[in-house]
């Protein structure tokens, strides 16, 4: 089942069981990605489970940034709904690699590219990119891949 039929069935099963908060977090994910296929309809293209999973790691990115300024303006209840709608969101990502494995695969990636200082990241990136697509968080691998280079 592709992420979009699991996000389609989840917004069903939400709405026979009256869950009006989860119906309304599902209607913003299916929003999303409707835009992305509006988007992807002009260049002729079509969206995948790919496409989709960026998109929700940037929703997760904008929500965060936007608890953390509740929380500092003294919204707390505002934070906890987007605390709430990070989570459902989390529910369709892959799961996430561990710390050991991801220092691994960027070992293998540096061995890979030849990789040796920080004006080479791009290559390491390019090769994490290759080899996990969408199922690794970018950010994540950044973060790693100028520890280990600098």
């Amino acid at each position: 089942m592709s992420l979009r039929e699991k996000i389609s069935t989840d917004l069903k099963t939400a709405m026979k069981a009256k869950e009006a908060e989860r119906v309304a977090q599902l209607r913003g994910i299916t929003a999303r990605i409707k835009d992305l296929d509006v988007a992807a309809r002009v260049k002729g293209t079509e969206i995948g489970d790919a496409e989709i999973v960026p998109m929700l790691r940037g929703m997760i990115k904008s929500r965060t940034e936007s608890a953390t300024m509740y929380r500092e303006g003294g919204r707390p209840e505002l934070a906890e709904k987007e605390e709430g709608e990070i989570e459902a969101i989390k529910a369709y990502l892959p799961p996430e690699m561990d710390d050991a494995a991801l220092a691994a695969a960027v070992d293998e990636a540096i061995a890979e590219s030849g990789a040796s200082s920080m004006k080479e990241m791009g290559k390491v990136m390019a090769v994490l990119k290759g080899r996990f697509g969408a199922d690794l968080d970018m950010g994540r691998a950044n973060g790693v891949v100028k520890a280990k280079l600098s």
